[in-house]
């Protein structure tokens, strides 16, 4: 549980498949994530050979309210020790959607990983967002960056 000063209720469905598994838990008072566990089958873990990738069910759905999100981020210790990351980290879970949260797990590392039943497998963070009114305009203004793209702010001038 965390020691915020804002609480945020959210909406939030145990689906079927998942009824002995912890719903959202947040590991320490100052996580900013709240671990997912994978909704598995007990008896078939998946398993995902090194390049692969496999969508992991997490047995529940929420209503975000308007104006927030749910990002989906990938478990520091799955990362280092077994190279298991998000494939579209962070993922982005819209207040409009209503299906079962799953997360797009890749296996980057050298071997063969397999999801259990209940294993914590990402962290979901929520976040507030504002919607953009795009105001179109033949010019923007100058910054001292201007165009400069990938790797322009760590260049120095010779």
């Amino acid at each position: 549980m965390t020691n915020f000063d804002q609480r945020l209720s959210i909406p939030i469905q145990r689906l079927p498949h998942a009824g002995d598994l912890p719903l959202p838990t947040y590991q320490s008072s100052g996580a900013a994530g709240a671990d997912l566990a994978a909704a598995v089958p007990l008896t078939q873990p998946i398993v995902i050979a090194p390049g692969a990738r496999a969508l992991v069910p997490t047995g529940f759905a929420i209503a975000l309210p308007p104006g927030l999100e749910a990002q989906i981020r990938p478990r520091s210790g799955l990362a280092v020790r077994h190279g298991i990351t998000i494939l579209n980290a962070p993922g982005t879970i819209d207040s409009d959607y209503r299906g079962e949260v799953q997360v797009l797990l890749v296996n980057l590392g050298d071997e063969t990983f397999e999801v259990r039943r209940a294993e914590r497998i990402a962290q979901m963070v929520i976040a507030r967002v504002a919607a953009a009114e795009w105001q179109e305009t033949a010019q923007l203004p100058e910054t001292v960056r201007g165009g400069g793209g990938f790797g322009s702010t760590g260049m120095t001038s010779s």
